[in-house]
């Protein structure tokens, strides 16, 4: 099955992947992970931090179609982009100044 294709199944499975999950939401697998440690998507059982992860599908779609969430997430996901270049863009200009 490719990435994609979980977007034309007839019916899809019980539980989703984070990659099915981030198709789904229309998000990118890699900020699946910032919505999980902001709250805003929680897995299934409790899995390891380093552990695969499996998201309940009714869940999954009734956000898909809640449009305050999406906004939410979105939001969150640009917050956490922010943070990570406004930090990546201190250690680069302090590694100037020690020059």
């Amino acid at each position: 099955m490719n990435e994609k294709s979980i977007l034309f199944v007839p019916r899809l499975p019980a539980r989703l992947d984070v990659n099915q999950t981030a198709d789904i939401l229309g998000f990118l697998p890699h900020e699946v992970v910032v919505l999980l440690k902001t709250g805003l998507l929680k897995p299934l059982g409790k899995p390891a931090p380093n552990g695969h992860k499996f998201f309940c599908t009714e869940e999954v779609t009734t956000l898909s179609q809640d449009r305050e969430w999406l906004d939410k997430a979105t939001r969150a996901v640009a917050k956490h982009w922010r943070g990570r270049n406004l930090a990546c863009n201190q250690n680069r200009s302090s590694n100037i100044d020690r020059r």
